[in-house]
């Protein structure tokens, strides 16, 4: 009897520990650990598609210092009070469509006819990428789902005719990726939310949030446009934690550090650079193949990153302990632009070949404070990962301990090298493009570097 009684306690106990109730309030919220498989994950593609996506152009003048060029603002650069902008898409504006043409008679014209969810799973499972976000909501307050509180203004009603966040993340998750949504919490032109904001977050922007999750059960809510007012007003430690406690995905969901509040929330999110990342919380690195997130026609070809670019950037980012999302923009007839997918494929072709040192990997906290000479290092278990962005015939490392043995991911031949103390010198091997394991970067992998 003792032992049953000593054995009810010990499941009483484990049960608690498992449940524990957040409380709306940034110390408790904030203390709830970040899912593993997100920190595990590394790799992530981002998805900006919407009535936007129908004009897909935006200036190029860089007038206002910052996001001019984001064909996903369009609607707001019609009104913008910038006078170059402002000029400069209203020309363009009627001069393709006409004076009298008005944003929302775009939604008929977003028809997503091509629009192929397991071909789009398909291109980010060949990619490398381990999750996906879709823009479920943006700014204009167009959603990709038949939300009850955007009537004849979702993809259901009007446009497609389709749901188009539920099927992608059906797709997604049958190819064992991922799920999750990018969403906006304030709309530029909704006469309920520049009248009565609170009225706007009770009835409007929290049923869509709990919406999104019930419905499609994703792993990250990425939340955007909380600069208008604090969290206070957005109710936002009232979501999460509802989210944290309540959901279906509550042991699994991420979320980002947009909610009003400053830092608080889930993992730090950066754009373009700016902001800072650190080793203390996860982070993520969201930008776009181009400088829009919503395709945009009128970008040239310098405006593209390379694929060796993002090669680059992936490992740079992965080496300071963050996530990649990379953003492509799907034109509007649902189809990816072959130059992004071809950026995609020639990230997964890397990743194929080099992936273990990418994924499940941390930061190695003793590296050089700079990576200097195109030198990166990552760190799983007692293995050292040193990933080369330029080509060295020889290659020192200090630091680390009695190395057992250096490979090189792909090259089925040994990899010179010497050990002395705390320090290693790795030599090259002799490559050509015969044997050449990859393209980009280099990867070498020291066993027992620890």
């Amino acid at each position: 009897m003792k032992k049953i009684i000593v054995y009810f306690l010990f499941l009483t106990s484990a049960r608690f520990s498992l449940a524990q109730e957040y409380l709306p309030d940034w110390n408790s919220l904030d203390a709830r650990p970040i899912p593993e498989w997100f920190t595990k994950a590394k790799f992530g593609i981002f998805i900006h598609w919407g009535l936007y996506s129908v004009p897909s152009w935006a200036t190029n003048s860089y007038a206002d210092g910052f996001g001019s060029n984001y064909a996903e603002w369009y609607w707001q650069r019609l009104n913008a009070t910038n006078l170059k902008i402002h000029k400069e898409f209203v020309e363009f504006h009627e001069r393709v469509y006409g004076k009298n043409f008005k944003y929302p008679d775009f939604a008929p014209l977003f028809k997503c006819e091509l629009f192929d969810p397991r071909q789009w799973a398909d291109i980010f499972k060949n990619a490398g990428a381990r999750y996906v976000v879709l823009t479920s909501k943006h700014h204009d307050g167009f959603t990709l789902w038949p939300s009850a509180e955007s009537w004849n203004w979702n993809s259901v009603d009007i446009g497609p005719h389709r749901d188009l966040a539920g099927e992608l993340s059906t797709a997604v998750k049958d190819a064992g990726l991922h799920m999750g949504f990018y969403y906006s919490l304030y709309e530029w032109y909704n006469p309920i939310y520049n009248t009565d904001v609170n009225k706007y977050v009770n009835n409007r922007m929290l049923p869509q949030l709990k919406d999104l999750v019930t419905r499609y059960n994703p792993e990250v809510i990425w939340s955007d446009g909380d600069w208008d007012h604090s969290d206070t007003v957005w109710r936002s430690k009232e979501f999460l934690t509802w989210l944290y406690n309540k959901s279906a995905v509550k042991n699994t969901v991420v979320v980002n550090d947009r909610w009003g509040a400053g830092k608080h929330g889930g993992f730090n999110s950066t754009e373009y650079g700016k902001g800072n990342s650190s080793l203390q919380r996860p982070w993520e690195e969201t930008r776009g193949i181009g400088e829009s997130f919503g395709y945009n026609r009128n970008e040239s070809l310098t405006q593209y990153m390379s694929s060796e670019k993002l090669v680059h950037m992936l490992i740079e980012i992965v080496a300071k302990g963050g996530n990649l999302l990379l953003n492509i923009g799907p034109a509007a007839d649902g189809s990816i632009p072959v130059i992004m997918q071809q950026r995609l494929k020639d990230i997964g072709d890397w990743l194929k070949v080099n992936g273990e040192a990418i994924y499940e990997t941390t930061a190695w906290k003793e590296a050089p404070e700079k990576n200097q000479d195109n030198i990166f290092f990552t760190r799983k278990g007692n293995d050292l990962y040193v990933i080369v962005t330029k080509w060295k015939n020889e290659i020192e490392i200090k630091n680390i301990g009695n190395v057992q043995d250096v490979s090189m991911p792909g090259y089925n031949h040994k990899i010179k090298f010497r050990a002395r103390g705390n320090k290693v010198v790795i030599t090259a091997p002799l490559l050509n493009p015969g044997n050449m394991p990859c393209q980009f970067a280099w990867v070498y992998k020291l066993k027992e570097a620890f």
